[in-house]
């Protein structure tokens, strides 16, 4: 759309168009063609280097998309964004505390209340990347978190309820509940880390033992 919007009007149905569309025809024609041409080089050039943003701005759009998508469904008052805090609290060894939407320790027999079983949610895990944090078919924290990262290019990627699946908006890959892809482009199933309750205070921690999705050793250690 950006290397249409540069060289020709956008049109809705079959009359009338967007007065911020491109140019006039009558400026287009008056405009010379060698002109005309680098204009077409230089939107194409910007649409490609737009298609692949670096990874700093993906993973603030990653968060903006994923708060956009959230907020109404859930009714939170706290954008995504507010998962860039400082680092979560440490819980002994690698383990650090799980962060909600606020930035706050996320508490287990507040998050049970809140959130219902089978629910999948975003909170902030190790390196700071986006977790999902489980509640299983007990009511209980599942014993694992799915890290949200798209093993394929990076995307935060949505848990879909309606098809109890997670799709990634970006290029179409899907994991299924327990984040084991099922289909590509993704390469990779989402990476695990374990999930454990000390203190009433949710603790993320690596892990590094078998994938029990794949039987294969972790691809992320």
């Amino acid at each position: 759309m950006a290397l249409l919007a540069g060289t020709s009007q956008q049109c809705l149905g079959r009359q009338g168009c967007l007065k911020t569309c491109a140019p006039s025809a009558a400026v287009l024609r008056s405009a010379p063609r060698r002109g005309r041409k680098a204009q077409l080089v230089t939107s194409a050039s910007a649409a490609a280097g737009a298609e692949v943003p670096s990874p700093e701005k993906r993973v603030i759009m990653n968060w903006l998309l994923v708060g956009a998508a959230a907020l109404p469904v859930t009714g939170l008052a706290v954008p995504y964004i507010a998962f860039f805090v400082p680092p979560s609290t440490g819980g002994g060894g690698d383990s650090i505390a799980a962060k909600d939407a606020a930035g706050n320790d996320v508490v287990a027999t507040k998050w049970l209340k809140e959130h219902r079983a089978g629910d999948r949610s975003l909170t902030q895990g190790l390196k700071s990347d986006a977790t999902y944090l489980i509640v299983n078919d007990k009511s209980e924290i599942e014993k694992f978190g799915l890290n949200a990262v798209c093993t394929h290019l990076g995307c935060v990627v949505p848990w879909n309820t309606n098809e109890n699946k997670f799709k990634c908006p970006c290029h179409g890959s899907q994991y299924n509940a327990q984040g084991k892809v099922v289909r590509g482009p993704a390469p990779l199933s989402l990476a695990l880390a374990h999930a454990d309750i000390k203190d009433d205070v949710v603790f993320f921690s690596p892990w590094k033992e078998t994938d029990f999705r794949t039987g294969q050793n972790p691809w992320w250690t």
